[in-house]
């Protein structure tokens, strides 16, 4: 499995998330599916520590099991994984990750009244329709 970063469909903040990423990610492997879709439900059985998750999270195979990262850990690692400069992001893993999950809810949790909501998913173009999971 390729990397996976699940997203909030709903959130403009988050379909925003996407669009840039797909501009910027050099190596054209990361994929993307929707938290509202079935590849998420299905992580979700898998994994519980998503069934909380309503925002973003990072899924990737590794060695026969899968990584999940939530919160401030899958920013850091989406990071780490554009490259150069997003990388030097990753920089802040030297701060504690309960202050960096505390930052991250305080702006997860008002997302919708800054960014607002999208009546749907926005859909892919041809040409990344092949990066979505759902």
């Amino acid at each position: 499995m390729t990397p996976v970063l699940l997203f909030d469909g709903e959130c403009v903040l988050c379909n925003g998330l996407v669009q840039f990423i797909l501009r910027v990610d050099r190596s054209g492997m990361l994929c993307f599916g929707s938290l509202q879709g079935k590849f998420a439900g299905e992580m979700q059985l898998r994994h519980p520590v998503l069934r909380n998750v309503d925002s973003v999270a990072w899924v990737e195979r590794r060695s026969g099991s899968e990584l999940v990262l939530v919160r401030s850990d899958a920013v850091l690692r989406l990071a780490r994984y554009l490259g150069f400069p997003w990388r030097v992001l990753g920089l802040t893993v030297v701060v504690p990750r309960p202050i960096r999950d505390r930052l991250y809810d305080w702006i997860a949790a008002r997302r919708h009244r800054w960014f607002g909501r999208a009546a749907t998913c926005s859909l892919p173009t041809t040409e990344h329709r092949n990066r979505m999971v759902n």
